[in-house]
């Protein structure tokens, strides 16, 4: 079984942006917005040279990450939907270049596996 489920990943698929979030040993957040991709049941988010940048720097000494990919499937009635992954991160070689592999170990989704209009009820599943 897939650890998205069918509508988890056509919303996914579908989506061009998310946004992903680290931590230092020290707590202190960065977030960024990135381009993706679902790789199987993990979801990978590359760079023009990602060892530049903070979550490189947060994910060598603090492999987790939470990432969110989500938008207004409505605005009337409000109808917000959206997928959010918390999971282990690590970085990985690909075409020569580094990249990041998030692994979910806890997905939260609203509005995607249950698209009846208005404010959704969020889904919690521990995957990992």
């Amino acid at each position: 079984m897939s650890t998205f489920t069918d509508a988890e990943r056509a919303y996914l698929d579908a989506q061009p942006l998310m946004r992903f979030a680290t931590a230092s040993p020290e707590g202190k957040p960065d977030v960024t917005p990135v381009v993706f991709s679902v790789e199987g049941d993990d979801i990978v988010t590359a760079g023009f040279d990602i060892t530049h940048t903070v979550r490189y720097k947060n994910v060598l000494v603090n492999p987790r990450a939470t990432v969110v990919v989500d938008d207004l499937a409505s605005v009337s009635p409000w109808s917000p939907r959206g997928v959010k992954v918390i999971g282990a991160v690590h970085v990985e070689e690909h075409e020569s270049s580094p990249r990041f592999r998030i692994s979910p170990q806890v997905i939260i989704s609203w509005g995607v596996n249950d698209t009846t209009p208005g404010i959704p009820k969020m889904e919690r599943r521990v995957v990992a």
